[in-house]
């Protein structure tokens, strides 16, 4: 299903706790799922349900980890006139990465 194509208004409509949708970058994710489990506490995904969590989750610098577990929850993409004019690669640099350190 991640072919599906929603706008922001059908977004918006997925705003609670019990049907929680974000955007981050120009993808839909259905995190209903994982607004208990959040790390940071489900008021923060809350706060931007049914709305665009882009600057939010790069702003805190999420590690890859994060991102890859955020692909589970993908099930679509915004359409091209509602894209924001943005470098996905730009934010991927500033992506924590926890190394093992060696001894």
């Amino acid at each position: 299903m991640s072919d599906a194509i929603f706008t922001r208004s059908e977004v918006s409509m997925h705003c609670g706790e019990d049907d929680c949708w974000i955007i981050v970058g120009n993808y839909v994710y259905d995190v209903t799922k994982f607004v208990d489990l959040h790390p940071g506490g489900p008021e923060i995904l809350l706060e931007f349900a049914g709305g665009d969590a882009t600057d939010a989750f790069e702003s805190v610098g999420h590690s890859m980890c994060a991102r890859m577990m955020l692909t589970k929850f993908k099930i679509g993409s915004l359409p091209e006139d509602e894209r924001p004019d943005f470098v996905q690669a730009e934010y991927i640099t500033h992506a924590k990465i926890s190394l093992p350190m060696a001894h």
